[in-house]
């Protein structure tokens, strides 16, 4: 599976190959990864260069290091959290618009309802309408917060099937978050907007109605930006005319 390496930064090299391994399937989520020992000998570098190279793999959330007896470093696919905040670094080093932001959402998740469209269970729709009620719930408590956003995009991937886009939407946090769009408004006329509209959005999927369920999208997306004609250019490339 591996072979010994060579170079300036060795232990970039070993965690290529196991992420190469990783991708290829050789290595899958569970599995335990040699012994320091072993994977020294195998390599053929020093037990620190394959310490330093486990620690930049638990750092990137690919493996899981623990101790005792039954301890090793064990395949794991990245956590949520782990994406979202490489994501942030990236986008803080960017310096990107809240509204490019907006249009990177929207062109993601247009392919996301399009998908739930056809794809969502009962079971699925189901959990779309319980969101919407424990949010109206809160609202009218005034507790409701952006976790039952967070929620409802995440339960939109869930219902497209695509486990990859559902990893990607549940890292839409924090540098990938709306946030920054809807502090353009009071903080409950933002809440209250956001609901109706996951509101509209939900009933169109339930529908069945993937056009439908495009606009209502682009307008929960673009609201309070500037993105305008670039909203359009979207959706007409997703749902083309007859």
């Amino acid at each position: 599976m591996f072979s010994p390496v060579s170079g300036v930064r060795i232990s970039d090299e070993i965690v290529a190959q196991i992420e190469a391994a990783i991708a290829a399937g050789t290595l899958q989520e569970g599995d335990r990864l040699a012994s320091e020992r072993e994977l020294a000998e195998i390599f053929g570098v020093s037990r620190i260069t394959v310490r330093d190279a486990l620690r930049t793999m638990e750092a990137l959330g690919l493996v899981d290091i623990r101790v005792g007896a039954t301890g090793g470093a064990f395949v794991q696919a990245p956590p949520s959290e782990v994406v979202e905040k490489t994501y942030g670094h990236m986008v803080r080093l960017a310096s990107l618009d809240p509204d490019e932001v907006a249009e990177a959402r929207l062109a993601v998740e247009l392919n996301i309802v399009t998908l739930a469209v056809k794809r969502a269970t009962p079971e699925d729709l189901e959990a779309l309408a319980e969101n919407i009620d424990k949010g109206r719930k809160a609202l009218g408590e005034g507790s409701y917060d952006t976790s039952y956003s967070r929620e409802f995009h995440a339960l939109l991937a869930r219902g497209a099937h695509n486990r990859a886009l559902e990893m990607l939407v549940r890292s839409f946090r924090g540098a990938f978050s709306m946030a920054s769009v809807r502090a353009r408004e009071p903080a409950e006329q933002a809440h209250r907007r956001s609901l109706d509209e996951h509101e509209r959005i939900a009933a169109c999927v339930i529908a069945r109605d993937a056009p439908a369920a495009g606009r209502a999208l682009a307008d929960h997306f673009a609201r309070s930006t500037s993105l305008g004609s670039r909203v359009e250019d979207l959706l007409g490339s997703a749902y083309p005319p007859d």
